[in-house]
């Protein structure tokens, strides 16, 4: 008797392995000698041109595929740069470029790049860090199961650590999702474009 391919498709979870470069063949990100990512398709859990190459797939199937930065990313969006004073972040974080500050704004939580800095002010990109770049993959499918009904209900499988393919990122590298009183970098009364972020009054 024939077994049935098993494929990808909406409420199965699905274990890969990737590696992740930009379109000058840098690597970017890996998870050959980890664990697989495991995520859920069908639910927004991976930037949209991944999980739509990835729909059909077998099981053991490996394939390479670029996405445009529309289907991942998006476009990088000058309006995200902000320049706060240094006084305004917590003496615990390192102040390099290529760092990331957590901070709580008006609208929630939001997570910055420290792009530039001087003396007395620190420039913060709130653009993901891979926005407007092309994404390439390296893929390996691994095992395809059927989701559970809990996973269908909340939408994902807890992730294992890797997220620079995740949608979101309300989860921590624990897998645990980020509380609301969790420990932030800054506070900032307002990031927006038109005006320099300060501290907000207690």
């Amino acid at each position: 008797m024939t077994t049935a391919t098993v494929t990808v498709g909406a409420d199965k979870v699905v274990f890969i392995h990737y590696t992740l470069s930009d379109e000058a063949g840098q690597v970017i990100d890996s998870t050959l000698g980890d664990e697989p990512l495991a995520y859920l398709h069908g639910h927004a859990n991976l930037i949209p041109g991944l999980e739509r190459a990835l729909d059909g797939r077998a099981e053991g199937e490996v394939f390479e595929v670029l996405v445009a930065p529309e289907d991942a990313y998006g476009a990088h969006d000058p309006a995200g740069l902000i320049d706060v004073p240094r006084s305004s972040l917590s003496e615990e974080v390192e102040i390099a470029v290529g760092n990331q500050v957590q901070a709580q704004g008006p609208e929630g939580r939001m997570e910055f790049t420290i792009v530039a800095f001087d003396d007395e002010m620190v420039t913060l990109d709130g653009n993901h860090p891979l926005a407007g770049m092309a994404l390439h993959f390296a893929i390996e499918v691994g095992t395809i199961r059927e989701a559970h009904p809990d996973e269908i209900k909340h939408h994902r499988v807890h992730p294992a650590g890797h997220h620079v393919m995740v949608a979101d990122s309300s989860f921590d590298e624990g897998g645990d999702e980020m509380s609301d009183d969790s420990v932030v970098d800054a506070v900032f009364a307002d990031t927006s474009p038109e005006a320099t972020a300060k501290p907000a009054q207690a």
